[in-house]
C-alpha cells in the first residue's frame, strides 16, 4: 500500500505486471457443455494456454522452510516442498501450524495475521535469545526478480530477537547476502504476487475455525473482498481521491505565487541588460578550465601506468609460492602417513604387551604360590630328617649301653637296675611328651608367622590405598579452592598462580620484552556451545587448555623465565610455538563430516585465530567427532565405515574411540571448561567428603590390622619362649637319661628292657625313614613344579622385554617423524604466510590502482561535464592553475568596476527558470487532474464490473464444487450493504430447502467452507495456497470428496503450489510425482506455553 501511495503522489499512475490464470477447458460441470476458458488480468480479459501445456511455477514457489527456536520448537526442518501438491501431516503439537505461522512471519507478516499472538517476540522459544526463520522462494523464468543477483532462488532469512526486533537477510542462491532491507522484501512479494495477509492465500487453523463459527454476513463479505483484493482496489481508489483533493488545493496556491514570480523576472531582466560584457576574458577563463580538467585526467593516467606494470610483475611471482606450498603439502602428507603407519606399529606392540601382561601376572602369582608350597615341604623334610638323626643317635647310644652291659662282669643288683630303668622309662615318656609339645608349638608358631606375614601384606595394600585416597583428597581440595577462587576470578580455575603469571606477561609486554604478546591459557580463550561435551573436549585436548602460544622461540624463552617464578620445573604449563596469524585455517576440505554429529572445532567458539590454528595444528580438532552415546560411537567408528576425514571420536563420558580400538577415560569430570561453577563446587565437595570417608575407613582398617599384627607378634613371642623352655627341658631330660645310662655301678645282666627299647627305636627309625622319603619325594615334586613355573615366568618376562625393546627404536623413529611433521607444517605455514603477504601486497596495489581508476573516472566525468571532447594538453595542471589565478584576478578587477555579471546573470536565469517551471507544473497538473477525473470515472465503472464478474464467477464455482457431493448452494452478494449470505442444501432435488450454514453439521459446514475457499482460489492470483486443517469436523466421505476436489484443482493448476496441513496420515492418497507428503515427528512432552503479550500492547518493530 505504501508504495502505491508514493507513486500516486508523484503524479505517476500505478501499473501492475499482468499475470494469467487458466481455467480448464471442456469442464464437465458447465451448464451448457460448450468449450470455454476465462483469463483474469487484473480486470482485463484475454486468451491463455490450457493447463496441460503449462509447466510448474517459476516464481514465488516455496522450495523449503527451516525454523530454529521458533515457538516451542528448538529445530524444525528444513522442509523441502514440491512444486505442486504438498501435505504436511503430523499429530497435534508436532509443529504443523508453526510452519504456517513461520511462513507468514518470515515473509514480513504481523503477529496478528497469524492469529497466534500479538507480539513477534512471543514466537521466540522460552529460554532462548532469538528465533530464526529461513524461507527459500523459487526465482526462475522471465518474471524472476533480479536473476543476475539472486540466481534461481531467493533465500529470505529473518531473526527475531527476544525484544521483538526483526532482522532481515535476503540472500542469493549461493548464500551471498544481497540486501537487509524490508523494502526489498516487499518489492519481491509484489513481483511474485505473494499476499501473506490474504486469508485465502494462507488460511490458518484459527481463521478457518473462526470462519466456520462466524455468523456475520458482513464478516463473510469482508473475507471475500480481502481474498479477491477488491478491498485493496477500493482502498487504493479512496486514497487517490484524497490525494486529488489535496492536489487541487496546491494548484490554487501556486496560481497566486505565479504573478509574484512574473514581477521578479521583469526586474532581473532589466538589470541584466544594463551590464557591459566581459566575454573575452570569461571565454579565455573557460578555455583554461577545460584544459585544467583534462590535464588532471592525463596526469592520473601517467601515474597509473607504473602501478599496472608492478601488478603484472608481482602476479607472475605468485606461481612460485603456489609451487612451494604444494611441495610442502605433499611432504606433510607423506610424513603424516609415515607417522600414522609407525604409530600403528607402536600401538600393535603395546596391545601385544597388554595382552601378555595379565598372563605374566598370573605366572608370577603361580611362582609365589609354588615357592610357598615348596618351602613348606622343605621345612617338613628337614623336620623329619632332624628327628631321624636324633633317633639314630639314641639307637647308637642304646646299642653301646647294651654292649657294655653284656660285656660287664660285675652286674649291679637286680633291684638297682630295675629302679634305674624305671627312672629312664619315666624320663623317656616325659621326653616324648615334650617333643610332641615342641612339634605342636612349632606348628602354632608357623601359623602366627604366616598370619603376621599376611597381615603385613594387607597393611601395605591398605597403606597404598590410603595414600592414594589422601592424594585424591588433596588434588580435589586444590581444584575446589581454584573453583571457589574462580567465582571472583575465572583464571584461578587454571591454577592459583595463573592470574599472577598473566599480570607478569602483561608487564613484560608493556616493557617490550615480547615481539608479540603470548596467548593463554588456551582454555580461557574457549567457549563451549554445548556444555554437555565439556568432558569430551577436555579429554581430547588433554593438557592444551592449560598451555600458552608464542609467536617465536625468543618469546618462548622469555615466557619460560616468567613461568619459573610461579611454577616448579615439572609442573609448568606447556608452551606451543607457532607463527601468529589473523586468519583461521580453511579446514573445510579436510574436516570430518557426519550428518548427525559435530567435530570438536564445531562445538567450540574461538574468537582468537591463533588459538584455533594452534588446536588444529596440535590436536587436529577438525578431524575429531563428538558422539554422546558410547554404543553409538562404537557403531559409527567400528561397526561401519568411519566418517569422511574422521581420525577418532570422543564420547560425552570422555572415552576415546578409534577405528580398531577403544580407550576408557581416566577423567570423571571437566576441570577447565565446565560452565556451572556452583554445580562443580557442590560435586567436588561431595567427592571430597566421600574420599575423606574412604580415608577414615582405610585408617580404621589399618588400625585394626596393626592391632592384629601386635597380637599375633605377642603370641609368636610367647610360642618362641615356650619352644625355648621345652627345648631346655628336653636337653635336661636327655642329659639325665645319659647319666643314668652311664652309671659305673655294676649293671644287671638282664638287658631285656633295653632290647625292647632298642626294638621300639628301630621301628620308629623305619617309620621316620618312610616319612622322610615321602617328604623328600613331595619336596622334589614341588621343586620341579616351582622350577617349571619360574621358567615359564622367566620366558614370559623375556618375551615382554623383547617386545618392549622392539618398541624403543619405533618410539625414537616416531619422535623423529613427529618432529619432521612439525617441521614440514612450519615450512608450509611459512610459505602460506609469505604467499598471503605477497597477495596482500598485490591487493594493496590493485586497491591503489582501483582508487586511481575511480579518481580517473571521476575526473574524466567532471572533465566531460566541463568540456565533452578530450583535449590533449601538454602543460602541467600546476602551470594552468597559475594562469587561471592570474586571469581571475584580472576579471575581479573588471567586475569591481562594472559589477558581478555572473551573479546578476545567474539571478536572472534562476528567476526565469523558476517562473517557467512553476508555470509548466501548474499547466501539467491541471491537465493531469482533468485526465485523472476521466480515469477514475472509468476505473470506478471497471471496478464495479470486475466486482460483479468476480462475484458471478465465485457463485458458479461454489455451486459447481457443491454439486460434486450432491449439494446445492446459493451465494447472495449485497455490495451496497457489504454483506454476503451463503445457503447450502445438503439433500437432493427439492427434498430439503436451502438453509443457512449455521444449521449444517460440522462436517457439512467444513465441506461447504472448502468449496467456498476453492471458488475464491479461482478468483485470485498467488503462486501458492496454504490450508491448515482444512478437513476439521469432516467425516470420511466429505474428507474424501474435498480431497479429490482440491487434487483436481491442483492438477489443473500445476503452475501453482498447494500446501495442506492436516493431522490425518494421508496414506490413502494416490501415488503421483506431483504429490509430496511431509511427516512431522511426534511432539516433545513438557513444551512450555508461548509468552504472548496482552491485547493492549503494540506490534514490535522491524530493524
Amino acid at each position: 500500500m505504501s508504495k502505491r501511495k508514493e507513486n500516486v503522489s508523484d503524479g505517476v499512475l500505478p501499473t501492475k505486471r499482468i499475470k494469467t490464470e487458466v481455467v480448464k477447458e471442456n469442464d464437465p460441470n458447465e451448464a451448457n457443455g460448450s468449450n470455454w476458458k476465462i483469463a483474469v488480468h487484473n480486470g482485463q480479459s484475454g486468451d491463455c494456454l490450457p493447463s496441460s501445456l503449462l509447466n510448474e511455477g517459476e516464481v514465488g514457489i516455496i522450495e523449503s522452510i527451516s525454523l530454529k527456536n521458533f515457538m516451542c520448537h528448538a529445530c524444525l526442518g528444513p522442509f523441502k516442498f514440491g512444486p505442486n501438491v504438498n501435505f504436511v501431516v503430523g499429530n497435534n503439537g508436532s509443529g504443523k501450524s508453526a510452519v504456517l505461522t513461520a511462513l507468514i512471519v518470515g515473509l514480513g507478516g504481523k503477529a496478528t495475521a497469524t492469529n497466534r499472538g500479538y507480539s513477534i517476540k512471543g514466537f521466540v522459544k522460552s529460554g532462548q535469545n532469538s528465533a530464526d526463520i529461513s524461507i527459500t522462494l523459487r526465482n526462475r523464468g522471465p518474471d524472476a526478480f533480479k536473476p543476475d543477483k539472486y540466481g534461481e532462488v531467493v533465500i529470505v532469512e529473518q531473526r527475531i530477537s527476544g525484544d521483538g526486533i526483526r532482522q532481515y537477510k535476503l540472500k542469493s542462491q549461493s548464500g551471498h547476502l544481497v540486501s537487509t532491507k524490508k523494502e526489498e522484501l516487499n518489492t519481491i512479494l509484489d513481483q511474485f504476487n505473494i499476499q501473506v495477509d490474504n486469508p485465502v492465500s494462507i488460511l490458518t487453523q484459527e481463521m478457518s475455525k473462526h470462519f466456520l463459527q462466524s455468523k456475520s454476513e458482513a464478516d463473510k463479505y469482508k473475507f471475500f473482498m480481502k481474498a479477491t483484493q477488491l478491498e485493496q482496489m477500493r482502498d487504493d481508489y479512496s486514497y487517490i481521491m484524497r490525494k486529488k483533493a489535496l492536489t487541487n488545493e496546491k494548484i490554487e496556491k501556486q496560481d497566486e505565487n505565479l504573478s509574484e514570480l512574473k514581477d521578479q523576472v521583469k526586474e532581473k531582466e532589466e538589470r541584466y541588460k544594463s551590464l557591459s560584457s566581459l566575454n573575452e576574458l570569461l571565454e579565455k577563463l573557460e578555455q583554461l578550465k577545460n584544459q585544467m580538467a583534462w590535464a588532471l585526467v592525463i596526469e592520473i593516467e601517467k601515474q597509473m601506468q607504473p602501478i599496472k606494470e608492478h601488478i603484472k610483475v608481482e602476479e607472475s611471482r605468485t606461481i612460485k609460492y603456489d609451487q612451494k606450498i604444494e611441495e610442502w603439502q605433499i611432504k606433510v602428507n607423506e610424513t603424516e602417513e609415515n607417522f600414522e603407519a609407525i604409530q600403528n606399529q607402536l600401538l600393535k606392540i603395546t596391545e601385544e604387551v597388554q595382552i601378555l601382561q595379565p598372563q605374566c601376572t598370573t605366572l608370577k602369582e603361580d611362582v609365589q604360590g609354588n615357592n610357598k608350597t615348596c618351602k613348606e615341604s622343605e621345612a617338613t623334610f628337614h623336620r623329619y630328617r632332624t628327628q631321624l638323626k636324633q633317633l639314630e643317635k639314641d639307637h647308637d647310644q642304646l646299642q653301646r649301653r647294651i654292649n657294655e652291659l653284656r660285656n660287664s662282669v660285675n652286674q649291679n643288683s637286680e633291684a638297682d637296675l630295675r629302679k634305674r630303668q624305671e627312672r629312664i622309662n619315666n624320663l623317656q615318656d616325659q621326653l616324648k611328651t615334650l617333643e610332641a609339645r615342641e612339634t605342636s608349638t612349632i606348628q602354632q608358631l608357623e601359623q602366627f608367622q604366616h598370619a603376621i606375614h599376611k597381615s603385613k601384606d594387607e597393611h601395605y595394600k591398605l597403606g597404598r590405598e590410603e595414600q592414594d585416597a589422601k592424594n585424591s583428597v588433596e588434588s580435589r581440595k586444590k581444584q575446589l579452592n581454584n573453583l571457589r577462587a574462580s567465582r571472583t576470578n575465572q583464571l584461578k580455575r587454571f591454577g592459583e598462580s595463573m592470574p599472577a603469571l598473566l599480570e607478569a606477561i602483561e608487564e613484560a609486554h608493556r616493557q617490550g620484552r615480547f615481539k608479540k604478546k603470548p596467548v593463554g591459557p588456551l582454555g580461557a580463550c574457549l567457549r563451549l556451545k554445548y556444555p554437555e561435551y565439556a568432558l569430551a573436549v577436555e579429554s581430547c585436548l588433554k593438557s592444551l587448555p592449560l598451555s600458552f602460544c608464542c609467536d617465536n622461540y625468543r618469546d618462548e624463552q622469555v615466557l619460560q623465565t616468567l613461568m619459573s617464578r610461579y611454577f616448579n620445573s615439572g609442573k609448568r604449563p606447556q608452551i606451543n610455538v607457532c607463527e601468529f596469524s589473523n586468519q583461521v585455517y580453511n579446514v573445510k576440505d579436510r574436516a570430518a563430516y557426519h550428518r548427525d554429529f559435530q567435530t570438536v572445532l564445531d562445538v567450540l567458539e574461538i574468537d582468537n585465530p591463533v588459538v584455533a590454528n594452534c588446536l588444529v595444528d596440535m590436536r587436529g580438532i577438525e578431524k575429531v567427532l563428538l558422539i554422546s552415546n558410547n554404543s553409538k560411537a562404537r557403531e559409527v567408528m567400528q561397526q561401519q565405515r568411519a566418517p569422511l576425514n574422521c581420525r577418532e571420536a570422543f564420547t560425552a563420558a570422555g572415552d576415546q574411540v578409534f577405528v580398531n580400538r577403544y580407550y576408557s577415560s581416566e577423567m570423571d569430570r571437566a576441570r577447565y571448561l565446565g560452565s556451572d561453577v556452583e554445580a562443580e563446587i557442590s560435586q567436588l565437595e561431595l567427592e571430597v567428603n566421600n574420599k575423606m570417608a574412604q580415608v577414615s575407613h582405610f585408617q580404621q582398617q589399618l588400625h585394626s590390622v596393626e592391632e592384629e599384627i601386635k597380637i599375633n607378634e605377642t603370641h609368636m613371642k610367647t610360642k618362641q619362649m615356650q619352644i625355648r623352655k621345652i627345648q631346655g627341658s628336653v636337653t635336661k631330660i636327655k642329659l639325665e637319661i645319659t647319666d643314668l645310662e652311664n652309671v659305673d655301678e655294676p649293671q644287671s645282666v638282664d638287658i631285656s628292657t633295653l632290647e625292647e627299647e632298642m626294638q621300639d627305636i628301630c621301628q620308629r627309625i623305619e617309620s621316620h625313614k618312610e616319612k622322610l622319603e615321602q617328604a623328600r619325594k613331595k619336596m622334589d615334586v614341588h621343586r620341579k613344579i616351582l622350577d617349571e613355573a619360574e621358567q615359564k615366568y622367566k620366558e614370559m618376562k623375556e618375551k615382554i622385554n623383547v617386545i618392549a625393546e622392539d618398541a624403543d627404536p619405533i618410539k625414537d623413529e616416531l619422535s623423529k617423524i613427529d618432529a619432521e611433521v612439525g617441521k614440514c607444517k612450519h615450512h608450509k605455514r611459512h610459505y602460506e604466510e609469505k604467499r598471503r603477504e605477497h597477495m596482500d601486497g598485490i591487493d594493496k596495489l590493485k586497491e591503489n590502482l582501483k582508487n586511481k581508476e575511480a579518481i580517473l573516472e571521476e575526473n574524466t566525468a567532471k572533465a566531460k561535464q566541463i568540456f565533452a571532447e578530450r583535449i590533449d594538453v601538454t602543460r602541467t595542471p600546476k602551470s594552468i592553475d597559475m594562469e587561471i589565478n592570474r586571469l581571475r584576478e584580472r576579471i575581479n578587477r573588471e567586475q569591481e568596476r562594472h559589477g558581478n555579471k555572473e551573479e546578476i546573470t545567474r539571478q536572472y536565469y534562476d528567476v526565469l527558470e523558476r517562473y517557467k517551471n512553476v508555470k509548466s507544473q501548474i499547466k501539467n497538473l491541471k491537465r493531469f487532474m482533468q485526465l485523472l477525473d476521466k480515469i477514475m470515472e472509468q476505473r470506478h465503472k471497471a471496478y464495479k464490473i470486475f466486482r460483479r464478474y468476480i462475484s458471478l464467477r465465485c457463485k458458479y464455482y461454489f455451486d459447481s464444487m457443491l454439486s460434486q457431493r450432491g449439494y446445492h448452494g446459493k451465494m447472495s452478494f449485497d455490495h451496497k450493504n457489504a454483506t454476503l449470505s451463503i445457503a447450502v442444501q445438503p439433500g437432493e432435488g427439492d427434498k430439503a430447502a436451502l438453509s443457512d450454514m449455521r444449521s449444517l453439521s460440522g462436517g457439512e459446514r467444513s465441506f461447504s467452507t472448502v468449496c467456498f475457499i476453492l471458488s475464491l482460489w479461482d478468483t485470485m492470483e498467488s503462486p501458492f495456497r496454504c490450508l491448515d486443517e482444512f478437513d476439521v469436523y469432516m467425516d470420511m466421505v466429505n474428507r474424501r470428496i474435498s480431497m479429490d476436489m482440491m487434487l483436481k484443482v491442483a492438477d489443473s493448476q500445476r503452475y501453482r503450489q498447494f500446501i495442506f496441513l492436516t493431522p490425518q496420515s494421508m496414506s490413502s492418497l494416490p501415488s503421483s510425482r506431483l504429490i509430496r507428503i511431509l511427516r512431522m515427528h511426534d511432539p516433545e512432552r513438557g513444551q512450555t506455553t508461548l509468552p504472548f503479550r496482552p491485547l493492549d500492547q503494540a506490534e514490535d518493530s522491524d530493524e
